[in-house]
């Protein structure tokens, strides 16, 4: 649109002129054709007069200049005298001369009005050869009287007209395309937008659909209480994870808490929600598919396949920190999960974790210092003191840490927060066991030098984060800034343990103080 605008208006314009031109070239030479004709003239002033006797006559529609007025003749006829008494024509037009004049001057005569028998008819609209009278001077203007000609007033107008609607069409086309290209734009960043929403915003599927994307339901990833998760595709080979409720019965709240916060999250340590289901009784959740399965298959299984190195397990443990702090403080609204565990951190096929499991999530403001719960909610062995007692303070961000601390301890020994010895049936607390070897500086040995500190540095930092009272627990930013840190500007925490036990003396002899390797699978 914006070209076809501007070869109209380039098109107008050179109309214009090539218009405005002929009327010009009509005016000037013929005076015929529509011309004005010429106002009264008195006959003393518009006689026929001459330059030299030997000059021709000149009569309307030519005047001579300084001699006779300009209403005598046609503008653009005008006439002068040299001071050799030739008379002098100039062309009214861009000045140029008639193209008879161009022989003459090549044969180096000049170029005169010619004369007609019949004196009472003469015009003086024809020019002929000669060797002198009657002068064309088109390119050297008045040169015989040492003037420098100007243009005619017509050609005044026309130049400077046509220069400015030049420039009005140029300008004109520049803001036209400035606009269109300013609203195209808009308009590819107004659909990138939409296309990035659409796939950041959750979809909500029917149950044929979830059918369909797993295939009848046919590859099983695992099950639990929650219900069961299958492996499906999309049409476009992507594939997901489809968590299918098992409470239908139930009012739905794990399944709002789960749509209503992990729906509205998008960070890299968090599992992406792609779509639910709520077709009737039927419910179920649609996730990313994170090939790795979760954390607590490589921290509690014997198998070497499934073993992991210390360095990689520094990284894990730094994720579920950065993803934690970001629920805690990255979103409009805090977000406590309530239920950090191995099994509910989840390794995609580069081995980051990613939280997943928000049915017992809650949603506080960021100034709320503290949750009110009607029961205890999460998972035995990762409940933080204060949700089964609020003698040990209130509910808040701080039982999220709690619970990532025993996650840190758990990665470190490889094995449940509880062990039964062969020698001793009694179950020996592995917190208070491995907190009680580094205070008294026995350390923790592994095979690589450079792993030990990796270790000391995880231990440290769990041990911090479960503290029995909310208060002496530092915040996930702070965790983040010790894992992300030295390990020897660590400092051992104060005893989280308010009694000893005396199990722990002969649960101290019953473990190896060498913890096993875990190395990295490729």
């Amino acid at each position: 649109m914006a070209m076809m605008f501007f070869f109209f208006l380039l098109f107008s314009v050179f109309l214009f002129l090539f218009q405005l031109q002929a009327v010009v070239l009509a005016a000037g030479f013929l005076g015929v054709g529509g011309a004005p004709q010429p106002r009264p003239r008195d006959s003393d002033e518009c006689a026929v007069t001459r330059c030299g006797d030997d000059g021709p006559d000149i009569r309307f529609p030519f005047w001579l200049k300084d001699h006779q007025p300009n209403h005598c003749g046609y503008p653009g006829f005008q006439l002068s005298c040299s001071p050799t008494k030739d008379t002098l024509l100039d062309l009214p037009f861009f000045g140029t001369a008639k193209p008879i004049c161009r022989r003459c001057e090549e044969i180096g005569k000049y170029c005169r009005l010619r004369r007609r028998n019949n004196s009472s008819s003469r015009k003086h609209d024809e020019t002929e050869c000669s060797h002198n009278n009657i002068t064309d001077t088109p390119s050297l203007g008045k040169q015989a009287t040492g003037e420098t000609k100007s243009p005619s007033p017509v050609l005044k107008g026309v130049i400077p007209s046509g220069l400015f609607l030049l420039l009005v069409v140029m300008v004109t086309v520049y803001l036209v395309h400035r606009s269109n290209k300013s609203k195209k734009e808009d308009q590819m960043k107004i659909e990138r937008f939409l296309e990035d929403y659409r796939a950041l915003k959750p979809t909500r599927y029917t149950y044929a659909e979830i059918k369909k994307i797993t295939d009848n339901f046919k590859e099983k990833l695992g099950q639990g209480g929650y219900g069961t998760v299958y492996k499906g595709k999309f049409s476009n080979d992507v594939h997901i994870a489809a968590k299918i409720l098992n409470d239908v019965k139930g009012n739905g709240d794990d399944f709002i808490n789960e749509v209503g916060t992990i729906g509205r999250i998008h960070h890299i340590n968090v599992v992406r929600l792609v779509g639910y289901c709520a077709d009737g009784f039927k419910r179920a959740l649609v996730y990313e598919y994170l090939p790795n399965d979760s954390l607590e298959k490589f921290i509690s299984s014997n198998q070497e396949k499934c073993s992991l190195g210390w360095e990689r397990l520094q990284g894990i443990a730094l994720g579920i920190a950065k993803g934690i702090e970001y629920l805690h403080q990255g979103c409009d609204q805090r977000i406590l999960h309530f239920d950090i565990k191995p099994h509910n951190i989840l390794l995609d096929h580069n081995f980051n974790p990613k939280i997943s499991d928000f049915g017992l999530a809650k949603l506080c403001s960021k100034e709320q210092s503290a949750v009110s719960m009607t029961a205890a909610r999460g998972t035995v062995g990762y409940i933080a003191p204060e949700v089964f007692s609020r003698n040990f303070g209130n509910v808040s961000y701080k039982s999220d840490v709690y619970s990532f601390g025993m996650l840190l301890l758990e990665m470190v020994g490889g094995r449940k927060n509880t062990y039964v010895t062969t020698q001793n049936t009694s179950e020996v607390y592995f917190p208070e066991w491995i907190y009680d070897r580094l205070n008294h500086e026995q350390g923790i040995v592994v095979e690589e030098d450079g792993d030990a500190k990796i270790v000391k540095k995880i231990t440290i930092v769990g041990l911090w984060c479960i503290q029995w009272y909310p208060g002496d627990r530092p915040s996930m930013t702070v965790v983040v800034q010790m894992l992300e840190g030295d390990e020897d500007t660590l400092v051992m925490p104060p005893n989280p343990f308010t009694t000893t036990n005396p199990r722990t003396a002969a649960g101290e002899k019953s473990f190896d103080s060498k913890l096993e390797v875990i190395s990295e699978s490729e």
